[in-house]
């Protein structure tokens, strides 16, 4: 992983004590309220319902065995010993006080760590997917070009006050582990027939109030010219942006609003002033960064295969657990593991100070010392021996971080919802616990197959309500907590928006709901035919003709 130099030290320090003194100064009741709401957003300070809410940044959901031990020091001294972990592979901290936020920015700093642009309208956290660097149907590492672009657009002074705030992913594999089709600018990583590395980007994706997925502007655009490419599609968006209505700032608006092929003419004419300009990366830059993500050197191991298979075949529950929650690694004898956090009774993501500590010893005693952050709130474990996968899962199972729920139903993507956001409309963690309590038969899951069951807690979409094979959005009827229900969302290979089956249901007739979706999903399937293959088949009306019987 990227190793800070000194002068990347020297400038987070900096802005450490620059917003120590702006906080100072707030409280002394020489800024505004106003004042002071952009200079703590671009330190990833919210005010949320409750309390203040602090998001640390992790840099395409990759830290090391050190950097979660200093996040579980943290949640100890300066919140209630947990923190959460978001769809953008970032951690937050949500009982922070005010006054001591400082002082959780200057323990970041000392393990190379911030919260900048974690919030505000600027170039958020860059992400990947959570595997890259291990996966086995991986072309290209995205991981050195998401840091070409974190260090390339962290205090950018042209694009340091978008129209809104801006997100950019980017995926090497073959499949789409990181949702390219719906950010503001999606970039997939490849090669071409010569093995040069290439990119395709995709612009105009994203969720919220008017969701969208992204189009193709281009194809197939060399290496050396990432970043001019980057700036010439963000001066377009910051020149021509809405500005005057926060509803219709995001660039996927411009892009509806030009039309995708329009759109693409203006970012070329641009891109021919900045082509080969200073921003072209350079061989020297492009080495000085892969070299920070070079691989571990492995140990050759025996292969495992009968050791593995023998510890299955004794432990039905080991089995499950490595069915689900164990991927195929590209060196031959590791695999990758999945530390779920959906345990019954726990809101999706949460993860105590313990619990960091111990998958912070676990990435040292099994693998290399690197951890990362999925999209779907689980920590993922890259680099484990096969001949360790059964000693891990004994480990993780002590400390709640076993089920073996990996992409199944209970495997749940849910937002804070109203239970600490002051945006909600509606609860998001009643639900999905309801739900995981209803569904916690490992056969029945297993047999449903994968399905992406996601929740937000209002439009905003913080929980990919959206692309869920199973959306469920909080809505407001009349001071009322009620429950919109959308079936067929993909973030994957071939994205899709989910359907709206109709009216809005109260909270406690969201299991039955779900509960009769279900039943028609086994009932109309052929075979083992997944539920969003069945949904794409059937359409929507079997489903809600069914949740709806007997409603009029």
């Amino acid at each position: 992983m990227y190793q800070y130099q000194d002068f990347d030290q020297r400038f987070i320090d900096e802005r450490v004590e620059q917003y120590r003194e702006q906080t100072e100064r707030y409280l002394r009741g020489e800024l505004t309220d106003e004042q002071f709401l952009q200079l703590r957003l671009r330190n990833g300070l919210y005010v949320q319902r409750l309390a203040p809410m602090l998001r640390v940044a992790i840099p395409y959901g990759t830290l090391s065995s050190r950097q979660l031990r200093a996040l579980a020091e943290i949640s100890r001294r300066y919140d209630k010993g947990y923190g959460h972990l978001s769809t953008r592979q970032n951690m937050q901290f949500n009982w922070p006080e005010l006054e001591s936020v400082p002082d959780i920015l200057g323990d970041l700093a000392k393990v190379q760590m911030h919260a900048i642009q974690t919030s505000g309208s600027c170039i958020r956290n860059v992400t990947t997917d959570q595997f890259a660097g291990v996966a086995d149907d991986e072309s290209v590492d995205a991981r050195p070009y998401c840091e070409i672009i974190r260090q390339w657009s962290t205090q950018h002074p042209e694009f340091d006050w978008l129209p809104r705030k801006f997100k950019i992913a980017l995926n090497g594999a073959a499949s789409d582990r990181a949702a390219i089709q719906v950010h503001d600018i999606g970039i997939r990583v490849d090669r071409d027939t010569s093995g040069n590395v290439t990119f395709d980007f995709l612009v105009g994706g994203g969720l919220g109030r008017t969701p969208a997925i992204a189009s193709v502007i281009r194809r197939g655009l060399p290496e050396p010219h990432l970043l001019t490419y980057l700036e010439a599609i963000l001066r377009i968006y910051n020149r021509h942006g809405r500005r005057d209505n926060k509803y219709k700032a995001r660039i996927k608006i411009l892009v509806r609003a030009m039309t995708p092929e329009a759109f693409a003419e203006r970012v070329d004419q641009e891109w021919a002033y900045l082509k080969d300009g200073p921003s072209t990366l350079t061989a020297a830059e492009l080495d000085r960064v892969k070299a920070c993500f070079a691989p571990p050197d492995y140990p050759d191991r025996d292969d495992q295969t009968a050791l593995l298979a023998e510890q299955r075949l004794k432990s039905p529950d080991f089995n499950n657990w490595v069915r689900n929650n164990v991927s195929s690694h590209k060196v031959a004898g590791y695999a990758i593991a999945t530390l779920s956090t959906k345990h019954p009774g726990v809101p999706s993501g949460d993860v105590s100070d313990a619990q960091m500590e111990a998958v912070a010893d676990w990435a040292d005693e099994f693998g290399f010392g690197e951890i990362r952050i999925s999209h779907e709130q689980n920590f993922v474990l890259p680099d484990v021996a096969q001949d360790n996968l059964y000693a891990l899962w004994q480990r993780a199972s002590e400390m709640a971080l076993a089920t073996p729920n990996a992409g199944l139903l209970t495997d749940i993507v849910c937002c804070p919802g109203g239970d600490y956001c002051s945006l909600a409309n509606a609860k998001s963690i009643p639900i999905a616990q309801a739900i995981q309590q209803r569904y916690d038969d490992y056969d029945y899951l297993h047999d449903l197959g994968p399905i992406d069951l996601n929740i937000s807690g209002c439009m905003n979409a913080c929980g990919h309500h959206h692309v869920g094979h199973i959306g469920i959005l909080g809505v407001d009827k009349k001071g009322a907590e009620f429950y919109q229900v959308s079936l067929g969302g993909d973030a994957g290979d071939d994205a899709s928006l989910g359907r709206i089956i109709g009216p809005s249901f109260a909270r406690d007739d969201v299991p039955r709901v779900i509960e009769q979706i279900l039943d028609v999903y086994v009932s109309r399937r052929i075979e083992e035919e997944p539920f969003l293959s069945c949904f794409r088949r059937i359409g929507v009306q079997p489903f809600k003709e069914r949740v709806y019987a007997g409603a009029r």
